[in-house]
């Protein structure tokens, strides 16, 4: 029985870890070819090993989505090692958290270039290949629908207290999301955002007050959170939980299957039913 994505090369941004791991390896076992990108060597190639036992196809892409020249970069490796660019995945980044009369300008900026600008970049250095690409089908008769799906968050739909940094780059996800649906539609481009709920990830279950924390340029991010207020607001949602890395990437997979060719511009909110 063939596969949904068989043949579709696909690039994953922050696909070592967490959410991104789980969305590289759904889609390989669908049978994208993918590019794995993580800041570490390890775990990107760890996930590319992973693939590799499971009879995939994937390469890494080493670097940060923020850094000068790495878009183009990305962009390149899937199409000179797999011959092509079907799926965009825009998944990696990381929460700074302050309330704003604390937030400093490295704070708010950080977060706006993670989260918005970097997407914003990957897609435009696909642009080419992505119109060209669909110019030549178009002229052969066998047109290819191309699948874009951007990671935001319940917080960029609704706002959270102690992320305006956060919840601005993600609503600006959303609006890149729309308009670039409308953009691209022409090129048989399917453009749309998942919004994450609470899904357990490092990021969430380390304790916070322990030591957990995270390398950014440098900087010492500390991650966690509260396990009695992880436990409140799960209380909160009515399927009674957070949910897993691997339910997060089912939601993505739907928006790179064929059968969502006619679904685009659209926030689709993962979040357990929560609002």
């Amino acid at each position: 029985m063939s596969r949904k994505l068989e043949g579709k090369v696909a690039i994953v941004s922050g696909s070592g870890r967490g959410i991104g791991r789980e969305i590289a390896l759904k889609l390989a076992g669908e049978g994208a070819r993918v590019v794995i990108n993580d800041l570490d060597a390890g775990p990107a190639e760890q996930t590319v090993r992973d693939i590799q036992a499971r009879d995939g196809q994937a390469v890494a892409c080493i670097g940060s989505v923020t850094e000068a020249g790495f878009a183009e970069r990305f962009v390149a490796t899937a199409i000179d090692t797999f011959g092509g660019l079907d799926i965009i995945v825009n998944n990696a980044g990381y929460t700074w958290d302050n309330v704003v009369q604390k937030m400093s300008d490295e704070q708010w900026e950080a977060m706006l270039a993670v989260h918005l600008t970097a997407p914003f970049r990957v897609l435009r250095a696909a642009s080419a290949f992505i119109r060209d690409a669909a110019r030549r089908e178009a002229d052969e008769g066998r047109p290819v629908h191309r699948k874009v799906v951007n990671i935001s968050s319940v917080s960029g739909v609704y706002g959270n207290a102690g992320q305006a940094n956060y919840a601005a780059a993600k609503a600006g996800i959303n609006g890149l999301t729309k308009a670039l649906a409308k953009e691209w539609g022409r090129y048989r481009v399917n453009v749309n955002s998942v919004a994450f709920g609470l899904i357990m990830t490092r990021l969430t279950e380390a304790p916070a007050g322990s030591d957990a924390s995270i390398d950014i340029a440098g900087r010492q991010i500390r991650v966690g959170v509260n396990p009695q207020i992880l436990k409140s607001i799960e209380q909160t949602i009515p399927l009674g939980r957070g949910g897993t890395p691997e339910e997060a990437a089912g939601a993505v997979y739907l928006l790179c299957i064929p059968e969502s060719d006619f679904v685009s511009g659209q926030v689709l909110v993962c979040g357990g039913g929560k609002p």
